[in-house]
């Protein structure tokens, strides 16, 4: 079950949708406020922020991406997990919206229970997340702030690289594979090609070693990467 009065804002417009969704939230213990279009979800997140929003990609007045992106780019609200439930079932679709910032993309139609099943997954990712700041050396990473540093200057790291540097620094010197990442960082039922990992691993090291520091990332051939 997930966390008693725990806030979901759910962001769809087709009626028979929203009512089959908010019934099963309910039912799992979740409060739900519910939106009809982009910018009605934009002022229900300004005027209380929701622990976790399900957002549908087409949505009049302002897209699902667009609330997306807004939300992500907010110190406020970048916090807020949000799952992006979308009729696009095209790869290229599922990495737009993960690389705007959604934490989780599932695809109509989709099972309830999987939905539910992944609604709790993350509200427990971040409720876990806020228990502690990681440190690997001279890097810092606030799950809470969503803020990075190394050598005390802060990084900036898109959604995908911050949530693959934080599943590595939960894990110095594990080494992942790549379909493991895939689980891990985009979520499970999440089909893509494992050099998508590579993209995003490319871009984290560009990332955390802009100003000179060296690179804690290291490749094992045939199996994956590794922090230290």
């Amino acid at each position: 079950m997930a966390p008693i009065q725990a806030q979901v804002l759910l962001v769809e417009d087709e009626p028979a949708q929203a009512e089959i969704m908010t019934y099963n939230l309910n039912a799992e213990g979740f409060a739900v406020r519910h939106a009809t279009n982009g910018e009605e979800a934009m002022q229900m997140i300004r005027e209380d922020l929701p622990d976790l929003i399900i957002l549908d990609w087409m949505m009049p007045l302002l897209s699902g991406i667009e609330v997306c992106r807004r939300i992500k780019t907010s110190d406020a609200t970048k916090h807020i997990p949000i799952i992006m439930l979308s009729a696009r079932s095209e790869e290229v679709d599922s990495v737009r919206g993960l690389d705007t910032g959604a934490d989780d993309y599932v695809t109509k139609p989709y099972s309830v229970k999987e939905l539910m099943a992944r609604a709790r997954t993350q509200l427990r990712r971040t409720q876990s997340a806020a228990v502690a700041t990681l440190t690997y050396e001279d890097i810092v990473l606030d799950p809470e702030s969503h803020r990075v540093s190394r050598d005390n200057q802060d990084l900036n790291l898109g959604p995908i690289e911050f949530r693959l540097l934080s599943r590595f620094m939960e894990r110095p010197g594990r080494v992942f594979s790549r379909e493991q990442l895939l689980d891990l960082v985009w979520g499970r039922g999440i089909f893509l090609d494992s050099r998508t990992v590579d993209v995003h691993v490319a871009r984290l090291r560009k990332s955390i070693t802009r100003n000179g520091g060296t690179d804690p990332i290291r490749t094992v051939r045939g199996a994956g990467y590794s922090l230290g």
